[in-house]
């Protein structure tokens, strides 16, 4: 005669049934994001040429300006890298990602040299991002901070490098980054703050666009604040030291 199997505790059944729910709960998240993902996934081969396309964060701040009509024009004016001098695009790399040519989109050195910094100082202070995952973020994400975010930037720089060349995304990077409020390119930044078309920028004056990023709305060539002109004279020197190389 066989013996009955004896009953589950009923803390044990509860376990499992949270358990199981929680699998079907990460399962339906899972799911969410890679449809979120196909959604936004870019027609790569419309980004390797032709005229430079309108970023999510330009889109952001047309549709912002349409709930609060005071705020700044939006002053954006792409070009062509050839008419961007070659200082500006030195400057930034000097002030933002001085391995852009060397790595697949992601620098680890940086990234991990800037996770120390922050954790001794005990907040976010640095976040190690490259020229590449700025681009990615600002022609297909939003600003937000969360943990998604980050994934997605990560798959769609890594993406992105395989699909473009290192010009093309310098190209996008200098043609959609922020230098201002409203500001986006550095055509429209010259012209905003000196007057001047982007292929007229002196040497000082790309240092001083690149001395912007990555806080344009409180670092500017229009706010020279301490912080500013000490960015601004750091870059200064690692351009020089940068040429000499």
């Amino acid at each position: 005669m066989k013996r009955a199997k004896p009953k589950k505790s009923i803390l044990r059944r509860f376990t499992d049934g949270v358990t199981r729910w929680s699998f079907r709960l990460l399962l339906l998240l899972v799911l969410l994001d890679v449809g979120y993902m196909a959604w936004i996934w870019p027609d790569w081969q419309s980004y390797q040429q032709g005229p430079i396309q309108r970023s999510s964060f330009i889109r952001d701040y047309q549709n912002e300006q349409r709930v609060k009509p005071d705020l700044p024009e939006l002053r954006w004016n792409p070009v062509a890298l050839q008419r961007i001098p070659e200082s500006m695009i030195r400057a930034v790399i000097v002030a933002e990602d001085s391995r852009f040519y060397s790595h697949d989109g992601v620098d680890w050195e940086a990234f991990g040299d800037a996770m120390k910094y922050n954790l001794a100082r005990g907040r976010m202070i640095y976040g190690g991002s490259t020229i590449s995952q700025q681009t990615a973020k600002n022609l297909f994400l939003s600003p937000s901070r969360n943990p998604l975010r980050k994934w997605h930037e990560l798959i769609l720089t890594l993406t992105m490098e395989g699909h473009l060349s290192k010009r093309r995304i310098m190209e996008y990077y200098l043609n959609v980054a922020q230098f201002g409020r409203g500001i986006f390119g550095v055509d429209a930044a010259a012209r905003h703050y000196w007057g001047i078309p982007a292929s007229r920028l002196s040497r000082r004056q790309a240092i001083e666009l690149a001395a912007s990023l990555p806080s344009p709305s409180a670092t500017n060539p229009s706010a020279r604040s301490k912080t500013y002109l000490n960015r601004v004279n750091k870059i200064n020197r690692h351009f020089r030291q940068w040429g000499s190389k």
